[in-house]
């Protein structure tokens, strides 16, 4: 019969049997390398009848003493098992002499063989109950264990969640679609390390011809680094417009940072404003990495000027610099996870070799340079990121006369 048919309080009395059973045996093997002569019928009825009693009667009054812990524990069912063991004798050789047909008194036959039924109970008594109570310790620690596993798999499953709608907000921060004036194509990708990163960049519509382009890198990876990437974003719209200079805008971001951000925490921060007409790129670095300018003539620079990076010197004065963009030139802006992204064996990918890439694309569109960058980075580290990446590819076109 399946052991799944039999009612749960049978199956625990008949595995209680086995143990008994196995307790008579190792009981009767003890008397006979001891040379002492017994019968195993008559031992198998002792511990069965001893050993059942015993289990009944402590079932019944473990109220007495399972409250307790410690040395009181142990001293309350003591003293209910010396309690219990005289009776137990008393009705087991009862029994054993009922059933063996003796025909002596009963009570000279009690007065001769009570000894060892005694001292068996109380072995039988403690040993059961050291069972039981090892039982029901490594159970309940097993439920804490399961509790606590089921605890922490649904705060994981809900940080998951908020991870998810955390990612799925801060995407939507980002431009959906870029803004593009008369003359230029512009691409951009955000890749964070982990769910939420630190990154971000921004292409503002300022008017008709110029547009607001920065791209920021805040110190740290996840959740802390995601809400402070907000507020640095939402901080330069509030500060970017038509006639608000790089330099003066870096200047407002750093004064709002170093009043609000917290100890240890900074931003790099490179903000340009691209002009359809003048077709040139006045900008402002704040500690962030040089965009690489690359000319159509193959010459290449990289745009400086600045001042620190943003929460850590209040007052800081920071310059504007202005660059003039032809026909075919290109500028890359990017933050650390591109040229820091490495291999198993700690090799960088590097500015030389992002350059290098580039310029091998010489001809492409924004899009499609920005792609295959990310994919080249991709493979180089072999998807491994240790850092959020970003890039913009700015792309100057030819103007028709």
């Amino acid at each position: 019969m399946a052991t799944s048919l039999i009612p749960p309080g049978l199956l625990r009395f008949l595995q209680q049997q086995q143990l008994y059973i196995a307790i008579a045996v190792a009981i009767y093997a003890m008397f006979w390398a001891m040379g002492l002569h017994s019968s195993f019928s008559v031992t198998l009825a002792y511990t069965l009848l001893l050993a059942n009693f015993t289990l009944l009667v402590q079932e019944r009054l473990s109220y007495l003493y399972c409250n307790y812990k410690g040395i009181r524990y142990w001293t309350v069912y003591l003293v209910l098992l010396f309690c219990l063991t005289p009776f137990a004798v008393f009705i087991a050789m009862l029994i054993i002499h009922r059933l063996q047909g003796a025909t002596g008194p009963f009570l000279e036959y009690l007065r001769s063989g009570w000894k060892f039924p005694f001292v068996a109970t109380l072995v039988v008594g403690i040993a059961m109950q050291i069972y039981q109570a090892t039982r029901e310790r490594l159970e309940k620690h097993n439920l804490e264990l399961q509790q606590e596993v089921a605890s922490e798999s649904s705060q994981r499953e809900l940080q998951e969640q908020d991870l998810a709608r955390a990612r799925e907000i801060q995407m939507n921060l980002l431009p959906k679609e870029i803004p593009q004036i008369r003359g230029f194509e512009i691409a951009g990708a955000w890749e964070p390390a982990r769910m939420v990163g630190g990154d971000y960049f921004d292409v503002i519509k300022l008017s008709d011809t110029k547009l607001g382009i920065c791209i920021a890198d805040v110190v740290g990876k996840g959740v802390a680094a995601a809400l402070l990437m907000a507020n640095v974003q939402a901080t330069v719209r509030a500060f970017a417009s038509e006639s608000a200079s790089p330099a003066w805008l870096c200047s407002r971001v750093n004064a709002v940072l170093c009043s609000n951000i917290a100890t240890g925490k900074f931003v790099t921060l490179f903000y340009g404003i691209l002009d359809g007409e003048q077709r040139s790129i006045a900008y402002t670095s704040a500690g962030h990495l040089p965009p690489i300018l690359l000319r159509a003539s193959g010459a290449s620079q990289q745009l400086r000027e600045g001042g620190a990076l943003l929460g850590v010197f209040p007052g800081w004065e920071y310059k504007s610099a202005s660059v003039q963009l032809a026909a075919g030139d290109r500028l890359l802006l990017f933050t650390d996870g591109i040229t820091e992204a490495m291999k198993a064996d700690g090799e960088e990918f590097g500015e030389d070799r992002l350059e290098r890439a580039a310029k091998g694309l010489a001809g492409e569109s924004s899009a499609s340079v920005k792609s295959k960058l990310l994919a080249e980075v991709r493979t180089f580290c072999d998807s491994h990121f240790h850092d959020d990446a970003t890039l913009i590819v700015l792309g100057a076109l030819a103007v028709p006369a």
